[in-house]
This record gives C-alpha cells, structure tokens and sequence, in this order.
C-alpha cells in the first residue's frame, strides 16, 4: 500500500489553492410560509415538490428541508452548507448528533450532523475545511419518491465569495436518498471552469454515540496520519487493531481505507458506513477540548486527503450510505 504523499501540512496534505481574504457569506434564505406539502405535486420556486419533502423555517430562521419516507424514517437538511442535521430511523431515535454550541446564524458552518469540507479538508491555504459548509445551496431538482425512499438533490455553483478564495469554476451536486434505515449521499463535483482544478474533501458525519462504548471495525492494516499526542506533528503509522476505540482524544486518518466500516455507538446501535470512491476515512473524538458534549460523539468520516485533479468538463463522484443494521 503505498501513499503519494508529497508535501505534509498539519498532518494534510498541501493543495494547490490560492490564498486570498476571506468576505461574509450570503444571507440566510428565507421562506414567507411553512407548510407541509400536501399529498399532490406542488410548485416552489419552478420545482415541483412532491409528498415526503417539506421546506420549512429552522434554527436561527434559516431554511431546512425535511424527508420523510414511506416506512417512517426522517431527515433534515439546512440549506445553508447542504448540512444533513439529523437522521431518525423509525423508531424514532435520531443517529446523527448536533453540538450544543452549534450556530445556525448562516455565518459560521454549522458543527454537528454531516457537513460538507470542499473544496479542503483540514487546515490550508483556505478557510479550514473550505468554503462549501459555508454557502447556501439551492434545491436543483423534484424529490424523488419510491416505495420505501425519498430523495432531494441540491447544487451549489462558484460565486463571488468562493472566488475570493479559490479561484475556479464548478457546479456540485449533492443528492440525499433516505430510506427505511438508511441515508446515503451522492456528491458529484463538475469542473465548469476551462483550466483544470484540484481538490479535497470529506463528509465530517457526528454520529450520537456513548464515547466509551463506541468501536469501530474494518480499518486494521490502514496507514495512518495520526494527530494523538501532537496535533501539529502527526505519525505516520499502520493500524494494527482489529476493533478501534476512543479511549482519549482521537484524531486520525486512514489512508486508503475499505469501503466498507462497522460502528458501534455505545447506545445499542451497529451503523455500516459504506462508500464508492472516498478513497479515506477519519476517526475524530476531541476528548477534553470540548468537554461539554464529547462523552456524546463521535466522527466516523469518509474523506479523500489527498488532492484529487479534475479538468474541464469532467466530474469526481463519490458516494456513501449509513445504516443501521
């Protein structure tokens, strides 16, 4: 197994995006009404919104998408960052967790659920993880219902703000499919520009979790970039356990991990995090750096470290599913 390294910033590698000032992000859209969509087609905005999706007024007055499908399952999407905030099976019981110092004030990402890092995962030459947590995204097409799922599509496209920072054209599309006891995602990034780009990027998902029962399976023999004891000097290593916990503070990449991982999350619940083409994947526990709420998480993330190119007209598609099994 071998990584291509090439350069090493905090324990990331270094990409090739241009520094620049960083301005405040568009205002929070908003909606004038709430209501639930009805049992026929109906129309927003030129999109027709079928039954199972409802646009309503969330936190902090920002807009939020919530699915709802056939078996009972549920889930809620800010717009703003494309930001999967919660994911509730039938029974009820939500599996994705939200910080209690998350802000939702269309300002700063927001810190729990599955948000977005792109076009950088990690600390760099732009904001940490990128600017695509930070936007607002806009719904691109009808939801999508089936006997047992329903699906939204959003998009988000290069504007002023994002160019400040990195300086190319692209169009990202991010579906999210809710099934029975499922949530996967698709996420397609589209160079538009006429120059090719490159890039990083990662889902950072909180799964609700009881630290010290929490486990994860499947990464044994993964090389790794491991931040525990020195953030700012990681150790390059090989995972040599079968069962991985979080005894402490945990921060650590796995390099060219399976597709395929087994969580437990100390409260009951086996959780397989699938993927196609995220070539990685990250364990994260801040421990005592956030003592109020770290006993009640942890991050299980798929993520592609190392830059990926991408030219003109081409895409990078990648996809992962969570269920509970």
């Amino acid at each position: 197994m071998v990584y291509k390294t090439g350069s090493i910033q905090n324990g990331f590698p270094t990409s090739t995006m241009a520094s620049a000032s960083i301005s405040s992000p568009l205002k929070p859209l908003h909606f004038s009404n709430s209501k639930t969509t009805p049992r026929n087609n109906t129309r927003r905005g030129g999109l027709s919104i079928k039954a199972g999706l409802k646009i309503s007024e969330g936190n902090g007055g920002l807009p939020k998408i919530t699915l709802k499908s056939p078996t009972g399952s549920e889930a809620e999407i800010y717009l703003f960052g494309a930001c999967v905030t919660s994911w509730k099976v039938p029974s009820g019981k939500d599996l994705l967790f939200v910080r209690p110092d998350a802000v939702f004030n269309g300002k700063k990402p927001i810190s729990g659920g599955i948000p977005h890092c792109f076009p950088q995962f990690g600390p760099g030459r732009i904001q940490q993880h990128g600017f695509a947590r930070n936007m607002n995204w806009s719904i691109s097409k009808d939801s999508e219902n089936s006997e047992e799922e329903t699906a939204v599509e959003l998009e988000l496209k290069d504007d002023s703000y994002s160019r400040a920072m990195w300086d190319y054209s692209f169009h990202a599309i991010y579906k999210v499919t809710l099934g029975e006891k499922s949530l996967s995602t698709s996420l397609s990034i589209k160079n538009t520009d006429t120059k090719p780009f490159s890039f990083s990027s990662a889902l950072h998902t909180y799964f609700s979790a009881s630290v010290t029962g929490a486990k994860v399976k499947g990464l044994k023999g993964c090389k790794t970039l491991n931040k525990d004891p020195d953030p700012q000097n990681p150790l390059e290593g090989t995972e040599e356990r079968e069962i991985v916990d979080f005894p402490g503070f945990v921060d650590c990449v796995y390099l060219y991990a399976p597709n395929k991982l087994i969580f437990e999350n100390g409260l009951g619940d086996t959780i397989t995090v699938e993927n196609t083409n995220w070539t990685d994947a990250v364990l994260w526990n801040p421990h005592l750096q956030m003592e109020a709420c770290y006993k009640d998480f942890v991050c299980v993330e798929n993520a592609q470290i190392e830059d990926v190119q991408v030219a003109p007209e081409r895409s990078w598609i990648a996809e992962q599913t969570i269920a509970l099994s």
